[in-house]
């Protein structure tokens, strides 16, 4: 088996693709942390003070949110890119581990955000629509931008993150899953889809209230996470696994409020994409022939950085270059200018013979590019064209025209100091053999600690054959620990029956004003719909954690503490003058399916049960010693 592996790696190593893919996949997961670090400053208070506003505990926390936020763009825009990542995985990796963000506020988002940024740390996420690709040209500026071939990657960069991270997971999942008595009843979408605490703004009832429909889809889910990592490489079923993920997970965005979670498997779709529709997509959005002919001193190393940068951002392939020196005579509309004066501005032809130069060549530019369009207008504004004028004419009037020595026309090319340049490439290119094994013994290594989480949890755990003291136990939880912390492994058991069995009351929060009147606290609506905001970990900190089956009271007053305390102050409430109510209401959690089982948990009626109120910045409950009785 091992040699099978081995030699497998090493034929997919030796095949190539285009890197498109894996550079989406690099923007999108960097879009995704910044959209979380910015809901991490939103609720900062929630989540990082022992007492929101009141006791704050990590005064430095939105510094340091607020630099893992440039961090992260640096990712989206694949700016020092291997920096960048290193940073970002160290950085989940400390607010994970050193902040409450996990103890109450996880819901098992973080743990794979960890794993999806170590194995980005490995793959050639900068090799398209990023800046360090543009950096390194702009090494050699006299490199003409057709010179550089369309970046490829080696098919490993893309089956590698998709079958450890999606194929573990989903075989993971699935084994868990038959455990539930509602998936086993076909029925694993349908019951969390008709819990009001889980479900979106959107309304699925009429997708819900379908029972062969739900049926289809749970049984469909089964099938396909057992499945996917066995079928996912084969290249006629590929398309199918990507259809069929995608609308599972852009469903999981949809119909939850957990979208984080769904965004971040969605991204890796795009290492699931067929190579040759990304190809063809290539040809499709490519300008058939140039909008624009823009001319430029060859001998002019601003000129040539100018045309290189411009290139890069021609996204669309509607911009032609060439030099002025060898083509413009080519032309007759530019016949009429001296060839002194068209070396000293950037001119341009568009297809009715048209001539622009200077600040007018860049917005022409900008407007044939498509999606720079509102850019180019604004260059015409006449304050702003004025302004950029000015400034245009203070750079190409000064700049140097002394003629290169061959030092400026072949400097040295800024070494690419990735980690799947130096493995993947260079280490792959000098010895194929010893790179094939490494790479096997690697992934029976990731393999093996995906097992022990599997059969721990999957198996072991839930047939209750577990003997916490033995030493086989204690090894198994000191490698999911590590595992875990460091690579994001943990069993995928999200919404079974252990977590409905028994989740037959929600609570919600309103408050008494001076005036006597009742309001609802933006959290928790009437229906029992937790509101955005307060979606993805907060949702997880207040349906997972303080409202269970088994309502712990220490949990839950924490907590209740933690949403009164963030709510009342971002509302503007004086906490001293009014009183929270805490409200009841029963729902209820089938393993089988019921028709309009959501409109009537949404539709079941509040009963207050305590309240609770502020005083000098201590908090009081009044509430049953047992709510689960209730």
């Amino acid at each position: 088996m091992y040699k099978l592996i081995s030699a497998k790696l090493l034929e997919l190593h030796s095949q190539q693709a285009p890197a498109t893919g894996i550079a989406l996949f690099r923007l999108f997961y960097g879009l995704i942390t910044l959209q979380e670090i910015i809901f991490l400053l939103y609720f900062n208070h929630l989540i990082f003070d022992p007492i929101p506003y009141i006791d704050v505990e990590f005064p430095m926390i939105p510094f340091f949110l607020c630099f893992w936020g440039v961090i992260a763009a640096f990712i989206v825009v694949g700016y020092r890119y291997q920096f960048a990542l290193i940073c970002n995985y160290v950085t989940w990796l400390v607010f994970v581990n050193f902040t409450p963000m996990q103890r109450d506020f996880d819901g098992g988002f973080d743990l794979f955000m960890i794993g999806a940024g170590f194995f980005l740390l490995f793959m050639p996420g900068d090799r398209a629509f990023s800046i360090d690709s543009l950096r390194r040209k702009l090494s050699t500026p006299f490199t003409h931008y057709r010179s550089y071939p369309k970046p490829t990657v080696s098919v490993l960069a893309y089956t590698l993150p998709v079958a450890i991270c999606l194929g573990f997971l989903y075989f993971d999942s699935a084994i868990h899953k038959l455990f539930a008595e509602h998936w086993r009843n076909g029925l694993g979408t349908w019951l969390p889809a008709t819990q009001p605490y889980y479900v979106s703004a959107i309304d699925m009832s009429p997708l819900l209230n379908n029972k062969l429909l739900q049926n289809i889809l749970g049984y469909t889910i089964l099938a396909f996470q057992f499945s996917f990592i066995f079928l996912f490489t084969r290249s006629r079923l590929r398309p199918l696994y990507l259809l069929v993920g995608l609308g599972l997970h852009l469903g999981i965005t949809l119909s939850f409020n957990i979208y984080p979670f769904g965004l971040g498997m969605i991204i890796f779709y795009f290492l699931l994409v067929p190579f040759k529709w990304w190809r063809y997509i290539g040809q499709c959005v490519s300008a058939k022939q140039p909008l624009l002919t823009v001319f430029y001193d060859r001998l002019c190393p601003l000129c040539n950085r100018t045309v290189l940068i411009l290139n890069h951002f021609d996204l669309f392939n509607c911009i032609d270059f060439k030099n002025a020196q060898e083509y413009a005579a080519h032309y007759p509309a530019l016949a009429t200018i001296d060839a002194n004066t068209l070396l000293t501005d950037l001119y341009a032809v568009d297809h009715a013979g048209r001539i622009y130069s200077g600040v007018d060549t860049y917005s022409q530019i900008f407007k044939k590019m498509r999606y720079l369009f509102p850019l180019g207008v604004m260059l015409e504004l006449p304050g702003i064209h004025s302004l950029a004028l000015k400034k245009y004419r203070a750079i190409a009037d000064t700049r140097s025209r002394v003629p290169c020595t061959s030092d400026c026309l072949m400097p040295q090319a800024l070494p690419n100091t990735t980690f799947y340049h130096h493995f993947f490439e260079e280490f792959a290119a000098q010895k194929p053999n010893a790179f094939s094994r490494k790479l096997a013994k690697i992934l029976l290594a990731l393999l093996v600690l995906q097992l022990n989480s599997t059969i721990h949890y999957g198996l072991v755990y839930r047939l209750k054959i577990d003997n916490p003291k033995s030493p086989i136990s204690q090894a198994s939880n000191a490698m999911l620990m590590l595992s875990q912390a460091f690579l994001g492994i943990t069993p995928h058991a999200l919404y079974l029956h252990d977590h409905f069995a028994g989740y037959d009351h929600i609570l919600a929060i309103t408050y008494i004003d001076t005036d006597g009147s009742e309001h609802w606290l933006p959290f928790v609506n009437e229906q029992g719909r937790l509101l955005s905001p307060n979606w993805g970990r907060v949702h997880s900190m207040w349906a997972n954690i303080a409202v269970t089956p088994n309502i712990d009271n220490k949990r839950l007053h924490k907590l209740t503490m933690k949403v009164t305390a963030f709510w009342g102050q971002k509302i503007g409430l004086n906490l001293n003058d009014v009183v929270f109510n805490i409200k009841l209401k029963k729902i209820s959690a089938p393993s089988y399916w019921v028709h309009d089982q959501l409109h009537f948990n949404f539709t079941s009626p509040w009963v207050t049960i305590g309240t609770v109120k502020w005083s000098d910045n201590k908090i009081s409950f009044n509430l049953p010693e047992d709510i689960n009785e209730l």
